[in-house]
């Protein structure tokens, strides 16, 4: 029998979350994200299989969210999903597809807008 789970699942989500948020996926290593997370790597590991399955799992949390308060992180985490992953990764792009769907906004433009604000280019943007 395994030890029991030692680590806050959601802790370890959120982490990572701002971790890629910051970083971008590629440039994310496991040794960051352990870092971040404060989490052992071979527990990482054990729940979410690869640093891939960490990413989807915060795309996923991150897509439920609903509200302003998480807009910005939202659309920040799928602009990195769309350009990084999306295109060679079904599941990913699939996801990306779901929140998109279910945004009551213009994704085009308010993606376009976190895409210019990252950037540094949003000077003077409506």
């Amino acid at each position: 029998m395994g030890r029991p789970r030692e680590f806050d699942i959601d802790a370890a989500v959120a982490a990572a979350t701002e971790l890629f948020i910051a970083e971008g996926y590629e440039g994310c290593s496991m040794d960051r994200i352990v870092q971040a997370t404060g989490v052992h790597r071979g527990s990482l590991y054990a729940v979410f299989g690869s640093k891939r399955g960490i990413f989807v799992e915060c795309l996923r949390k991150v897509a439920a969210t609903s509200g302003e308060r998480k807009s910005g992180e939202r659309s920040d985490l799928l602009l990195i999903a769309l350009v990084e992953l999306a295109a060679r990764d079904d599941e990913v792009r699939s996801i990306c597809a779901g929140t998109i769907s279910l945004w009551r906004t213009d994704a085009a433009r308010e993606l376009g807008t976190r895409l210019l604000a990252r950037a540094g280019l949003n000077e003077g943007a409506p």
